[in-house]
């Protein structure tokens, strides 16, 4: 079952991004369909959270589609090459978001190979959030994609997931959001080795 927008539009990316583990991320382009398991995930809040893009109300080009009501791929490019996949959370205004970093493939596995230019099956298929979306065929053409249409969506298949079995730690890559380095608003599952290899 397609995730509803009621899931995004709640007020707390944190709650969100946690319960996103064990929820499925699912492709259908260039008639294709691929997807697997989110295994890691990252929270970003507009209030109070300077490692979030729209922090101090930022409002640019690049992040305008954060101030749309949750429920819509946040897409863009970093490094000059790899392509990071959000999903805009909250209500209209309230520019929150939550990174998909790492992904257990289960559907469309030999595309995904294809698209990654890999031969087997191995934790850099999707095991970071650059790569998984070249996996899955995300690009910076999907910035503003509905996440409940038939392009890109995400679906709960009844699968639960442990309170135990989640880290929190925190996040990555974010050294210039001074104190909100350490908040703890990275999530893994225990013991998936496709979660990503950043400490």
């Amino acid at each position: 079952m397609k995730i509803p927008l009621d899931f995004y539009r709640r007020s707390s990316p944190v709650e969100i991004a946690r319960e996103l583990i064990g929820k499925y991320l699912f492709t259908h382009i260039n008639g294709v369909l691929t997807g697997g398991r989110i295994v890691e995930t990252e929270a970003y809040a507009h209030i109070n959270d300077q490692a979030c893009h729209s922090h101090l109300g930022r409002y640019t080009a690049r992040t305008k589609v954060m101030y749309e009501p949750g429920g819509v791929a946040y897409t863009y490019l970093i490094y000059g090459r790899y392509v990071l996949f959000n999903i805009i959370t909250n209500e209209a205004g309230k520019a929150d978001a939550v990174l998909i970093r790492g992904l257990e493939p289960t559907e469309g596995i030999p595309e995904m190979l294809l698209r990654r230019n890999l031969t087997a099956v191995q934790r850099n298929l999707t095991a970071g959030p650059g790569l998984l979306t070249q996996a899955l065929g995300i690009t910076t053409a999907h910035y503003g994609t509905d996440l409940t249409g038939d392009l890109i969506w995400m679906e709960d298949l009844n699968e639960e997931v442990a309170s135990d079995d989640i880290i929190a730690s925190p996040r990555v890559g974010i050294d210039y959001a001074g104190d909100d380095v350490s908040l703890p608003w990275r999530f893994r599952l225990q013991g998936s080795k496709w979660v990503s290899p950043a400490k």
